[in-house]
């Protein structure tokens, strides 16, 4: 009979622990089964919840007004660390205008391409082609309005504006800022640059120390 007892006693809790007081809403906190007197321990911590009330401070806010001359740890478009470049953190002038060209910090070398090309492999080929071609593989599941890098709008552009549309997105493409630094960004842009090179080039424009490699006269 003792067995029935507790069988049924478990039992009881059980179906309370799984059923019982669901939705209820309570107005006192919940029973501490481990005590902080008994379990000393970090779980109960002295702290001030935002725009709350302060009896140590004399004007009785918790939250603290900013010292005089402070500065941002994080500042700029997208959090980025704080520069004065605006051609090099958005790809805009002082006059709010696309910069054409790349900023003076920025050393275009066969490293930073080589970079760019391993960054749009990465990003931009599965709908842009690796040839810059808008013949990605996401056109062969439906995706067919990627365009080329090779039609005359997009070789116009300003590389400001190509920027713009890496950290901003645009029409169905969303904001790779949060997968590319402004580096690799910029690194990008001249891999695309070197594409619309290649695409739209001729033997004329190999430079003549090159040209013996590639079995050009």
């Amino acid at each position: 009979m003792r067995n029935v007892y507790l069988v049924t006693a478990l039992a009881v809790v059980l179906v309370v622990s799984i059923l019982g007081l669901r939705g209820t809403v309570f107005t006192a906190p919940p029973m501490d089964v481990f005590p902080e007197w008994a379990f000393p321990g970090m779980k109960r911590q002295s702290k001030y919840k935002p725009q709350a009330q302060s009896k140590f401070f004399a004007d009785g806010r918790a939250d603290r007004p900013l010292p005089a001359g402070v500065v941002a740890a994080n500042y700029g478009p997208l959090g980025r660390p704080l520069q004065s470049d605006s051609h090099l953190l958005t790809g805009k002038l002082a006059d709010g205008s696309f910069a054409r060209g790349f900023p003076e910090s920025i050393e275009v070398n066969h490293q930073f391409l080589a970079h760019g090309r391993e960054r749009y492999s990465i990003y931009c080929a599965p709908c842009h082609g690796a040839l810059g071609d808008g013949n990605g593989i996401t056109k062969s599941y439906g995706m067919g309005a990627t365009p080329t890098y090779h039609d005359e709008r997009l070789r116009e552009i300003a590389e400001g504006e190509i920027l713009n549309t890496i950290l901003h997105g645009k029409g169905n493409m969303l904001s790779y800022a949060d997968k590319l630094t402004i580096e690799e960004s910029w690194a990008v842009i001249a891999y695309v640059r070197a594409l619309q090179l290649a695409h739209n080039g001729s033997p004329a424009d190999v430079p003549a120390a090159h040209k013996p490699a590639l079995g050009l006269k």
